[in-house]
């Protein structure tokens, strides 16, 4: 799931967001260099579980260090790294927001705690937590919750924060249409009938991009 963390440059000001992938893993907390840093880096991981008895095993080492959240967000000024996970979770049951919500912050909550460990260690005055945006797959959310998240993000201006939750919602419902859309190319027979349903972009454009074929298994 994207979030527009701004609808126009400067809405962020003081925020850095990063959303390349090959750079989200926490081998960047020390500078690459022949392996050197990366045998220091396990070697703190190591440490870490040991000292707080967290369990780990020998493959989870390389699981740990490769595991990375959807986004990252800094705050230079502050010296704060946030983690950015943006969810759209089945919202059928009440409580499907917080047990959602409770997965995620399982999941990175050892290395939250790895890299603040890490920077008292180092003396850095860094401090990482964790932010998370959990939109229903029927467009459903937390109002009041999604706003104050995108407020701490640093969003000040209030129209804006309404504008990016507006346009979450949208392109969930817009997403979520799209998928039940490809559904019933699968299960139709005659691909060319319920292809023209579809809109020009996403047939056009997106299939193309993604290298996407599709191709009729049943009978004609």
């Amino acid at each position: 799931m994207a979030l527009p963390l701004s609808l126009k440059p400067g809405s962020t000001r003081g925020v850095g967001t990063l959303h390349d992938p090959r750079i989200h893993g926490l081998h960047v907390i020390l500078p690459l260099g022949e392996g050197q840093n990366r045998t220091k880096l396990q070697k703190y991981i190591e440490e870490h579980h040991l000292a707080y008895n967290i369990d780990f095993e020998e493959g989870d080492l390389e699981t740990f260090i490769c595991r990375r959240p959807d986004g990252l967000a800094f705050d230079k000024e502050k010296k704060s790294c946030v983690f950015l996970e943006y969810t759209r979770a089945m919202d059928t049951n009440e409580d499907w927001a917080p047990k959602k919500e409770q997965e995620k912050d399982d999941r990175y909550n050892t290395h939250l705690g790895f890299i603040n460990q890490f920077s008292r260690r180092e003396k850095s005055g860094w401090k990482a937590t964790q932010i998370n945006y959990t939109t229903g797959v029927r467009g459903s959310l937390h109002t009041n919750q999604f706003l104050i998240r995108l407020e701490t993000l640093g969003v000040k201006n209030k129209n804006t924060r309404e504008a990016i939750r507006n346009r979450t919602v949208h392109k969930t419902l817009y997403m979520s249409n799209m998928i039940l859309k490809f559904f019933s190319i699968a299960l139709n027979s005659r691909i060319e009938w319920t292809i023209q349903s579809l809109h020009t972009e996403i047939t056009n454009k997106s299939m193309e991009k993604y290298n996407l074929y599709l191709q009729a298994t049943g009978p004609p």
